[in-house]
C-alpha cells in the first residue's frame, strides 16, 4: 500500500516594516515617562530600548534613524517637562540612549548625535526650557556615549554641538548666542580630555592615583618616604651641608 505523501507549504518570511513609526514611538516614551519610569528605569535605557524596538525590521535604518532619534529625544523632553524633571539631565540621558541604540543597530553615530542634540534644543524651546543648559547637557551626553561605545568622542561632541546651535539659531539670535557659548565649553572639555595626548594623560593620572596607596604602603614597610616626597628639594638653612 503506497504511503500518501503530504507536502508542507513553505511559510513566507515576515515582511519588514517599511518605515519608522514616529507616532508610536512618541506615545511609548511619553506614556513611560508620564508614569514615573523616568526614575525607575532611566531615560537612557528607555530611549535606547524604545528605538531598538521601533527600528527593528525597518528596511532603511540608515535613512530612518536620524528622524527616530529626533522623535525619541523630543518626546523625552516634553514628557520630562510635564512631570517637572530637570530637562538638562533628560536631554543628556536621551542623547546617550540614542547613540547607544545607533551603535547597536549600526547607524551613523555622528549623524545621530547631531540630530538628537538638535531635537533636544528644539523641544526645550517649545516647552520654554533653558536652551543653554539643554544644549550643553546634550553635548555632554554625546561625549559620555562616545566614551562608552569606544567612538571618536571629539567628533561626536562636535556634531552634537552643531545640532544644538543650529536648533538654537532657528529659535532666535539670543538663543543662538547662549547655546553657542555653553556648547563651546563642553566641546573644549572634550578636546582637552580626548585630544592628541589628552586621553593618554587622563589614563596616566588615573593609574597614578590608583597606584598611590600601594606606593605609600611599600614606603611605610621599608621605613622610607614615597618617591614624590623624595623628589622635593630640601630648604636651604644658610649653607649647603655635605651628606653624612
Amino acid at each position: 500500500m503506497a504511503v500518501k505523501k503530504t507536502s508542507r507549504r513553505p511559510q513566507a518570511p515576515a515582511a519588514p516594516r517599511p518605515s519608522f513609526d514616529a507616532g508610536r514611538t512618541e506615545d511609548m516614551i511619553r506614556r513611560a515617562l508620564g508614569g514615573g519610569e523616568i526614575i525607575a528605569v532611566g531615560v537612557l535605557n528607555l530611549v535606547k530600548n524604545t528605538l531598538l524596538a521601533a527600528l527593528g525590521g525597518v528596511q532603511d535604518i540608515g535613512g530612518e534613524i536620524g528622524s527616530a532619534a529626533v522623535t525619541a529625544v523630543r518626546s523625552s523632553i516634553r514628557a520630562g517637562h510635564d512631570i517637572g524633571a530637570d530637562l538638562g539631565m533628560v536631554a543628556k540621558q536621551a542623547v546617550r540612549g540614542t547613540i547607544a541604540a545607533a551603535e547597536e543597530i549600526g547607524g551613523d553615530l555622528g549623524g545621530v548625535a547631531e540630530s538628537a542634540a538638535r531635537g533636544a534644543v528644539r523641544a526645550a524651546g517649545e516647552v520654554g526650557g533653558d536652551l543653554a543648559a539643554v544644549g550643553g547637557k546634550a553635548v555632554e551626553g554625546a561625549v559620555e556615549a562616545g566614551r562608552e561605545v569606544g567612538a571618536d568622542v571629539r567628533r561626536l561632541a562636535k556634531r552634537a554641538a552643531r545640532g544644538a546651535v543650529d536648533a538654537a539659531d532657528r529659535i532666535g539670535a539670543a538663543a543662538g548666542r547662549a547655546v553657542r557659548s555653553t556648547v563651546a565649553e563642553a566641546t573644549q572639555g572634550a578636546r582637552a580630555l580626548y585630544g592628541p595626548g589628552g586621553a593618554r594623560a587622563l589614563r596616566t593620572r588615573r593609574a597614578s592615583r590608583a597606584a598611590a596607596p600601594a606606593r605609600r604602603r611599600r614606603a611605610a614597610r621599608a621605613g622610607g618616604t614615597p618617591r614624590a616626597a623624595r623628589r622635593q628639594p630640601a630648604k636651604a638653612t644658610g649653607g649647603s651641608q655635605p651628606e653624612e
